[in-house]
């Protein structure tokens, strides 16, 4: 995934709910689509900030060595400056990045 390509807002905006619910023609479905996919955005930033500040990790507890790491800080900054999980998973959802299926659907299909 590579946030940086993404255009998701900063701060909270409003959006309509028909565009939301368009692709399901269910508010609700929609939303639990769009949550499902936040929480694997949240789980794939935080394994990649891990990688990145364990790169800094020393063993040694040198005070010194916490307050210089600035590279560490930039890090940091840079990841606290992304927009939200959230942010992301309705972008990627408004422009129909995320595919989703209903598995009653498919199973209807098959009996057929």
């Amino acid at each position: 995934m590579n946030i940086k390509d993404l255009d998701a807002p900063l701060s909270t905006t409003t959006i309509d709910k028909n565009l939301v619910d368009a692709p399901t023609d269910n508010i609700y479905e929609a939303i639990s689509i769009i949550a499902k996919r936040a929480s694997q955005i949240n789980t794939e930033i935080k394994k990649e900030l891990s990688e990145k500040l364990d790169e800094f990790a020393t063993f040694n507890d040198s005070l010194e060595e916490i307050f210089e790491n600035k590279e560490q800080i930039e890090v940091s900054k840079f990841y606290e400056r992304l927009p939200k999980a959230h942010a992301l998973a309705v972008q990627e959802w408004l422009e129909d990045r995320i595919y989703h299926r209903d598995p009653s659907v498919t199973e209807e299909k098959s009996n057929d």
